[in-house]
């Protein structure tokens, strides 16, 4: 079992936080960074999301 395994199982049921501490991670590091890589956060998060099966509609 991998790591993103362990978190996906963790999630479960939870998939609301961990999208709002999702989007709040990638607005602390743009905030932190002046915006210099926003477009690298934003790939980044999409990819965490998608490994962890964080829904983009969190209430679905």
């Amino acid at each position: 079992m991998g790591i993103f395994d362990k978190a996906k199982a963790m999630l479960q049921g939870h998939s609301k936080q961990a999208k709002q501490a999702s989007d709040a991670t990638e607005q602390q590091i743009n905030q932190r960074t002046g915006g210099k890589y926003t477009q690298q956060v934003d790939q980044g998060q999409q990819e965490a999301e998608r490994r962890l099966g964080i829904d983009d509609d969190p209430n679905r």
